[in-house]
């Protein structure tokens, strides 16, 4: 254990003072500072989820710090227990570095904080805990106090951004699997293959420039099955020259639907069946529209191992929906394939009051909580509903966001106490 001198209680009220007396962009700057003994650092981070204008900054080397990246900061997020600070060697800006990551649930959302070590000696972190659980009382304090228009304001730039990139990514995999599904057929020759890769990249170009816009700029209503073969047809030039078949069923009426909801159901479609397709021994995919006039459900089959872990990474697409009054819904069954229904709908569902806080989980979540609070462990759960062990890690992230809870422990007690 590397030798620290350990602070006395005044000794951290002053630091804890002197780190959130200051403006709010140089806080990170002054727990830099205070820090320094405690843990020598080439670089510290923070991703304050509560805050949607900046939500990550990053101080230290100049060449680290600007490259760290929320991406980099949100796994650790997820996985780094609040109050059990978490030492290890991480890949964040591109390479890998010893790390001190520090999670506190001081705010709604929780926040996390890591200094990027110049060495891999453990070290105590106790007041370090104390310290961050401080800064995040502070920061969601000043989120708090802000002016209400300036915050909606900022926090709808930040949902904006959030969704632009994710449609930028979703159409940068799909001409790259497009082109991969090219490359890879052993039934087009070198020089066939070459001139097709070409064409699909130029495609891919002008496809990237006009796309989002036009469906963005598409305001109003469009037919049912006209939003549904738009889909159609971008998902058979995603998997035409692979070894999947698609399957489509339309929605079987034309009923006008908003563009918007139409917009984004492409949106969560494509990046699910991207994800599938990363999946080995997928065959088929089948896609289906439900559309009732107030509600669309979309629904996702594929025939592969029926697994999640390591496979798809679709928190974020789930994170985006809910942001959009919608919902996603995974179930893989080992063996016999994975299925994703997204749900979105025209307006925000009514505002209902009521006691209940388990009132906004979902029959599957509301099982998986019900085995939860009596303490089965994901393994238990998933043989018990017969799903994957990763579909029940999917399930808990969700339903600790819909209960705002940080713990399977709260979530449980949560449920006990109904």
């Amino acid at each position: 254990m590397q030798e620290v001198r350990v602070r006395t209680d005044a000794e951290l009220l002053a630091s804890a003072a002197q780190i959130v007396d200051g403006p709010p962009d140089e806080l990170l700057l002054r727990l830099s500072a205070a820090t320094a003994d405690l843990v020598p650092h080439r670089a510290v981070a923070q991703l304050a989820s509560q805050c949607a204008s900046t939500p990550v900054t990053a101080h230290g080397e100049p060449e680290l710090a600007s490259a760290i990246t929320g991406a980099d900061l949100a796994a650790l997020l997820g996985t780094v227990t609040a109050g059990h600070p978490w030492q290890g060697v991480v890949s964040i800006a591109g390479s890998t570095h010893p790390v001190l990551a520090i999670a506190s649930d001081r705010a709604p959302r929780g926040s996390v904080v890591v200094f990027l070590r110049a060495d891999d000696v453990p070290l105590a972190a106790d007041a370090l805990q104390a310290l961050w659980d401080v800064v995040t009382a502070h920061m969601y304090r000043l989120t708090l106090e802000r002016e209400p228009g300036a915050l909606a304001q900022n926090r709808a730039v930040a949902e904006a951004r959030n969704d632009l990139a994710a449609e930028l990514g979703e159409a940068h995999a799909a001409t790259l699997a497009t082109l991969l599904g090219v490359l890879r057929n052993t039934r087009i020759d070198d020089a066939a293959a070459r001139t097709m890769a070409v064409e699909l990249a130029l495609n891919g170009l002008s496809e990237l420039r006009n796309d989002t816009q036009r469906d963005r700029v598409c305001s109003g209503e469009e037919p049912a099955g006209r939003a549904f073969g738009r889909l159609a047809d971008s998902l058979r030039a995603l998997l035409r020259h692979g070894p999947v078949d698609l399957e489509l069923d339309a929605p079987g009426n034309d009923q006008l639907m908003p563009a918007g909801v139409a917009h984004a159901a492409r949106v969560a479609v494509r990046s699910v069946v991207l994800a599938m397709l990363t999946q080995d021994d997928v065959r088929r995919i089948r896609v289906a529209w439900r559309w009732d006039g107030k509600e669309l459900l979309a629904t996702v089959r594929d025939d592969g191992p029926g697994l999640l872990a390591d496979v798809l990474d679709l928190g974020q697409l789930a994170e985006r929906l809910r942001l959009h009054e919608g919902d996603l819904d995974l179930d893989a069954v080992p063996g016999w394939g994975l299925t994703a229904r997204v749900t979105l709908r025209t307006s925000p569902a009514p505002l209902t009051v009521t006691s209940d806080p388990l009132a906004a989980l979902g029959a599957r979540e509301l099982e998986v909580l019900e085995r939860l609070a009596q303490g089965h462990r994901n393994r238990s759960i998933a043989d018990d509903l017969h799903i994957s062990e990763s579909t029940v890690k999917f399930h808990v992230a969700n339903i600790l966001t819909k209960l705002d809870v940080t713990t399977r422990t709260q979530a449980a007690a949560l449920y006990l106490a109904v």
